[in-house]
């Protein structure tokens, strides 16, 4: 792993800098997630063609260091996100964002040009309100959650899910929860960011409003069959396909 202390985080940020050619793709996870545990199996599947990747654990998350007093808003994670990008000094990069990771990294593109190269997303959240774990986690007050909810969420859990929320702080994923229930319209911004962009949706989450509104305006779009919200576990072979397709499909 490789690290660095965060400035906006206070606290030391850990990522996977996995080896390959052209310009990297930088992974952003999803809530009660972590890239390191979610994304290996597909980035190195051969469909993702052997691309530099770059796999980072948000604060609070993974094998990245877990600070009680932080803010765990999505706005301030996007700004740890800029932060790796710029202490690896990429030129030039990819940005993969999954589900809250997606618009974390709508928000990190923002602040990333002109090094980004294209976004791509996979179910993010576009609206506030959150989604039906978002919910479920804020359903409960932050000091309920994190003195005993959690810990039966993961004992419930039946998917791979339950290894990753194990490891994660918390306080980490009900405020993360909270703030993309507060939220913004992200689908605003995602097409008004003046980069390539492409949106990622499984075949089981159709149909879904935003995926065809933004097919209606243009935007690019992919169905990965047989697979629903947890795409990088259920259909990681399709994931990895579609994501080297995007990063080679512009000269670079």
């Amino acid at each position: 792993m490789n690290a660095f202390f965060s400035p906006t985080a206070q606290c030391i940020v850990r990522w996977q800098d996995l080896p390959g050619t052209g310009i990297p793709l930088v992974f952003v996870h999803g809530l009660g997630c972590a890239s390191s545990y979610e994304y290996p199996r597909v980035v190195c599947d051969p469909q993702f063609g052997r691309r530099r990747a770059i796999l980072i654990d948000l604060p609070g998350c993974g094998y990245s260091e877990k600070p009680e007093a932080y803010s765990y808003a999505l706005t301030d994670q996007a700004k740890v996100v800029a932060e790796v990008v710029e202490h690896l000094q990429l030129e030039k990069c990819y940005l993969y964002g999954h589900s809250m990771g997606g618009s974390i990294s709508i928000e990190a593109a923002g602040m990333l040009n002109p090094r980004l190269q294209g976004l791509i997303v996979s179910e993010p959240n576009f609206h506030p309100g959150g989604g039906f774990f978002s919910r479920k986690i804020c359903s409960y007050n932050e000091y309920a959650f994190i003195n005993g909810v959690c810990q039966q969420m993961v004992k419930d859990e039946p998917g791979p899910w339950a290894g990753s929320l194990a490891v994660d702080a918390p306080e980490a994923v009900w405020r993360g929860a909270a703030d993309m229930i507060k939220g913004k319209e992200w689908l605003a911004d995602f097409i008004g960011l003046p980069v390539r962009k492409q949106l990622i949706f499984g075949e089981n989450s159709l149909p879904d409003d935003d995926f065809s509104l933004l097919c209606e305006a243009g935007v690019s779009a992919v169905v990965l069959p047989e697979c629903g919200h947890c795409m990088s576990w259920e259909a990681p072979a399709a994931l990895a396909r579609a994501l080297s397709a995007f990063c080679c499909g512009e000269r670079e």
